[in-house]
């Protein structure tokens, strides 16, 4: 399993320690995430969250997969009340104020998580020409998860696109230009590795 990450580039209203163990005292309020899974504390992450108001709680993670290649951590999301664990792949995305009210991302494994932010915008990309719908989805922040074969993107109101198939097994060299998601993915018929590029807005190709 890869070293833990912990990733807080969007603002947040918590703060969190990854644990080597359980603490000797543990706190009042214990979420087992997803919790309906056999021995999910064996190699489970172990998170300690502080939100900025109310009461801290121990999070325990469920363990997906042992392979260095799928990623360990937290991450803040658009919406600074909810952070995302990934736990050996599998992904959490819990509500501080509300630790009961949590989602596990279907994607199993996670491969990989990204930041999107229209910070990052060319200043100079005039989006005057986008119709009226278009311009509603204009989203200032992206949690982008990669798995396997798609990338799924959490906003701030929660799940705000998926991808289509971009790959047959593994998708690469993921880098974000402006609003466009590029990156490479193997295709089957042709045996090669093809780009891509989406709108980061939409998750369509273009």
């Amino acid at each position: 399993m890869s070293a833990p990450i912990f990733d807080g580039r969007f603002p947040h209203n918590w703060t969190a320690e990854i644990l080597l163990t359980r603490p000797m005292i543990m706190p009042r309020r214990h979420y087992i995430y997803p919790g309906a899974v056999e021995e999910v504390e064996r190699g489970a992450l172990e998170v300690l969250v502080h939100p900025a108001t109310g009461e801290s709680f121990l999070a325990t993670c469920a363990l997906g997969f042992r392979d260095p290649a799928a990623p360990t951590g937290i991450w803040s999301c658009p919406n600074p009340d909810w952070i995302c664990a990934v736990s050996g792949g599998y992904a959490y995305l819990v509500d501080v104020k509300n630790p009961e009210r949590f989602t596990m991302l279907r994607y199993r494994p996670v491969l990989e998580v990204l930041h999107y932010s229209c910070d990052l915008f060319d200043k100079s990309t005039d989006y005057s020409d986008k119709s009226q719908d278009q311009q509603s989805i204009l989203f200032d922040r992206l949690l982008l998860l990669v798995g396997h074969h798609s990338i799924l993107a959490w906003g701030s109101d929660g799940e705000a696109w998926e991808s289509d198939r971009l790959s047959w097994e593994g998708i690469t060299n993921l880098r974000i230009e402006g609003n466009v998601l590029r990156g490479d993915g193997w295709d089957l018929r042709t045996d090669k590795e093809l780009p891509f590029a989406l709108d980061v807005n939409t998750g369509k190709r273009i």
